[in-house]
């Protein structure tokens, strides 16, 4: 007779007629989740209650821990555990009002038989659209089906027939008339010079430098080699203690040096005394050494680009790493030499800096890169936040934001670059913002993303327009007044278009002098996309 111990079969409760649960994963930083309760309990009573006027219950999976104050959850495991007390089979929703680490919840989605909605309120102060979309992405690289909506107050007909749609058949249907695939390319200067550049990266091969992947629980910013490397692009993976390291063997002339360039250029600080709430000298020193270092280290191991992941870990080391990364992304910046002090490094060029170690944006800015220096435009290009959007005289006017990686040529230059100091909410160890207000123009919008079990690209045509004094301030103010903020217009898509489609939550921002040099640069990128293997959706009003 066997004495062997067999675990015990797991027992989940049945579902019922009408009843969906309800679950939110939060933040791994706890100052974030508990400063994001208020929102997120009111954002649910609002979704429960459309579902309540549809004659449906809805269960919370989990209850608020009387420890922490809030009802997020906040790791991993303990997002296995609450899918243990949801039935497989019934209706859930996945309701966002914050940042959320996607990884807490993705193994139980993964799991899940029933069917999954994720929604979100449409608002400015904290970023759920963000965690939305993130989230989405992360459903979409596992090809989990799932559905999405959002509403500024739920009170909407738009909202609640999207919610009516679900509950009767398990699914919303979105309109994606603004989404078509790259057709033939006519033959062309730009086509000649996407394939040339494409043919080349696949040929020769080239390098990202990653300081450790998948920050704050981004999933879908993580590409596996196999979908990478046939692109021609390898990841050389690097730890964030080896960039601590280096910032330490940075001598304080050479920071000085750097931090004397940026103010002999313009950019000014807005300093306090108190560093746990106030920028100070002593963390922008720090910052310009990691910008220092990240450059020698990339030139150790020959990279074309380079990542940084800050959050976690590095976070409770050092000042944020976001103005360094702002500094990297601009054709102009202070001049950093190799440690023997007998080069440049990358001299006149801006090095690529994929924020947050996003490898979708590493390889749309190494593309970006190349495509823009070949066409002798400048090649300056960053990611964005989706953060939020209204409307403003007759059209809507995304607010698109990130937390300081944007290259000072878009603010304008360098004396329209103030750093402020990073919120102590996310950033306890503060340092500066590259902050300001991009410049007025035409611009190219992209994202590289998995789906389909491929790598895809959406690219777009877009402006960035100049808003009122007052109403640029208002946006800051009702969003993070700290951060760089480019008003965007994207051309042929509304906003439920692009949240229904946008499958990231970030997107490139690169700037054209022009509508007609835009387009053409455009063709080029969206050429060499495609010669790379990556398969090409063209979104909206795109002169293709």
């Amino acid at each position: 007779m066997s004495t062997y111990t067999l675990p015990a079969a797991a027992s989940r409760p049945a579902s019922a007629p009408k009843t969906a649960y309800l679950i939110t994963s939060g933040d791994l930083r706890e100052a974030a989740n508990t400063g994001g309760w208020a929102t997120q309990a009111a954002l649910e009573v609002s979704v429960t209650g459309v579902f309540n006027e549809l004659g449906w219950n809805v269960i919370r999976a989990f209850d608020v821990d009387p420890e922490t104050g809030h009802g997020y959850i906040s790791s991993q495991r303990m997002g296995m555990e609450v899918f243990k007390n949801i039935p497989t089979d019934a209706p859930l929703i996945v309701a966002i009002a914050n940042w959320q680490y996607s990884h807490h919840v993705l193994a139980g989605l993964r799991t899940h038989e029933g069917p999954i909605l994720t929604t979100a309120n449409f608002a400015p102060d904290w970023p759920g659209l963000v965690g939305l979309l993130g989230l989405n992405a992360g459903l979409t690289k596992m090809g989990k089906p799932y559905s999405s909506t959002w509403s500024v107050d739920f009170s909407d007909d738009w909202f609640k027939a999207t919610i009516q749609e679900w509950i009767e058949t398990g699914t919303i249907t979105h309109d994606y008339s603004h989404v078509r695939e790259l057709p033939a390319l006519p033959d062309s200067p730009e086509k000649q010079l996407g394939e040339a550049l494409a043919a080349q990266l696949r040929d020769e091969k080239a390098i990202i430098g990653v300081f450790d992947e998948g920050c704050m629980g981004m999933y879908n910013a993580i590409f596996d080699d196999e979908l990478l490397n046939q692109t021609g692009i390898y990841k050389e993976r690097l730890s964030q203690s080896a960039l601590y390291a280096e910032m330490l063997q940075v001598r304080e002339d050479e920071a000085d040096a750097a931090y004397d360039w940026l103010i002999d250029h313009g950019m000014t600080f807005r300093y306090g005394e108190d560093g746990t709430t106030e920028l100070t000298r002593e963390q922008v020193q720090w910052q310009m050494k990691m910008y220092i270092a990240a450059l020698r280290i990339a030139d150790d191991f020959g990279l074309d680009a380079v990542g940084i992941q800050y959050q976690q870990g590095l976070k409770d080391l050092v000042p944020a790493s976001d103005l360094a990364e702002g500094i990297l992304n601009s054709t102009e910046r202070p001049p950093v030499t190799s440690r023997d002090g007998s080069r440049v490094l990358h001299e006149g060029r801006a090095f690529p800096h994929f924020n947050e170690a996003d490898e979708g944006v590493a390889v749309d800015a190494l593309v970006t890169d190349r495509v823009w220096r070949a066409m002798g435009l400048v090649p300056d290009n960053t990611l964005h936040d989706v953060r939020w959007g209204e409307e403003y005289d007759g059209q809507f006017v995304w607010a698109y934001e990130i937390s300081g990686s944007v290259p000072a040529s878009h603010l304008g230059g360098w004396d329209k670059a103030e750093g402020w100091r990073q919120g102590h909410v996310f950033f306890p160890a503060g340092g500066a913002t590259l902050n300001g207000v991009s410049k007025p123009g035409e611009i190219v919008l992209s994202r590289v993303f998995i789906a389909d079990g491929i790598l895809q690209a959406d690219i777009f045509r877009a402006s960035v327009v100049e808003l009122p004094a007052a109403e640029t301030e208002r946006r800051k103010a009702a969003t993070n007044e700290e951060w760089p903020l480019a008003h965007v217009v994207l051309h042929g898509v509304s906003r439920d278009q692009f949240m229904a489609r946008h499958k990231a939550n970030h997107a490139q921002l690169v700037y054209a002098p022009d509508a007609e040099t835009a387009d053409k640069a455009l063709i080029a990128k969206a050429a060499m996309f495609d010669g790379m293997g990556i398969k090409v959706n063209l979104i909206g009003d795109v002169a293709v």
